[in-house]
């Protein structure tokens, strides 16, 4: 799969990085000749094979017209032949190493990429971020030689795989329902497969290593912000560099949404990550509020 087709102003190239029917990934470019830095998009959807990457057709548009070329991936979910583990994690990671063969034919930046998810995407973004944590031997380490990130931007996303089940769990014994996205995308519970959990999940690896940034809504039923509250702590005392946005007007889709006035800290939270808005070296020693209305 090589084709290119229109959406909107933007020409989209989708391209296969795999040979299952669903490892492939929209690349847009901006305008200029470039070398342009790059967004890895992953979008969410508890990882079930319902939810497409066409779903985040309106942010990677907004963040192309920012100057940064985009990657907008898919990937084996739950649901599908090969989806939930190991493969949706392995499926991410293969995309993300991927724009090394794809800065080959176009003028990509290879030392300015970053990974930004929504919702499951920002759990699978921050993933990336720490894959390098893995132990020599986990099923989910497909390279010695991946790539590294500038960053990763999590919003709304699943940073913590327990958490997040047993979230899920206290939602079905409260409403008597059977539904755990978490425990179809492990297998199984955190007592029943903790080693799955500790290799998955964005906080059993920290420190990631790489600036991070977490975008929340205060009005999230989805992923409550609590799953971010308690990331931010977690990643503080491990050392990482960490900027969390609560936004107390947002619920879960406002954030991927660009005409909604939480674009602005996004868009801000990417620029200033890739240092495009006059940060410091690393981006965030002078960051100051970006809108004091959605905090």
């Amino acid at each position: 799969m090589n084709t290119s087709i229109k959406t909107q102003s933007k020409r989209v190239r989708r391209i296969a990085y795999g040979e299952h029917e669903d490892q492939f990934g929209d690349l847009r470019l901006p305008d200029g000749k470039g070398p342009h830095p790059v967004a890895i998009v992953i979008h969410g959807g508890f990882w079930r094979a319902k939810v497409q990457l066409d779903h985040m057709n309106k942010l990677v548009e907004a963040i192309t017209d920012l100057g940064i070329a985009t990657w907008n991936i898919e990937y084996r979910r739950v649901g599908q032949t090969g989806g939930g583990w190991p493969g949706t994690f392995l499926d991410s990671a293969l995309a993300a190493d991927f724009v090394r063969t794809l800065a080959q034919t176009y003028p990509l930046d290879v030392d300015r990429i970053f990974a930004i998810g929504h919702s499951a995407g920002g759990h699978l973004a921050l993933w990336l971020a720490g894959r390098h944590k893995l132990p020599q031997d986990s099923v989910l380490k497909n390279s010695d030689k991946h790539l590294r990130l500038k960053g990763a931007i999590s919003l709304a996303g699943v940073c913590d795989l327990e958490l997040m089940h047993d979230i899920h769990k206290l939602r079905e014994k409260i409403m008597g329902i059977s539904e755990n996205p978490t425990f179809d995308l492990i297998g199984g519970t955190p007592k029943e497969l903790q080693s799955r959990y500790e290799q998955g999940s964005p906080i059993a690896l920290l420190p990631l290593g790489i600036p991070l940034v977490l975008i929340h809504g205060a009005l999230d039923i989805n992923v409550p912000i609590g799953v971010s509250e308690h990331f931010e702590k977690a990643a503080i005392a491990a050392g990482d560099q960490i900027v969390f946005w609560p936004l107390t007007k947002a619920e879960h889709f406002k954030l991927i949404d660009p005409m909604a006035d939480e674009w602005s800290v996004v868009k801000a939270s990417i620029q200033r990550l890739l240092n495009q808005n006059g940060a410091d070296q690393n981006g965030y020693e002078r960051i100051e509020p970006i809108a004091n209305d959605h905090r």
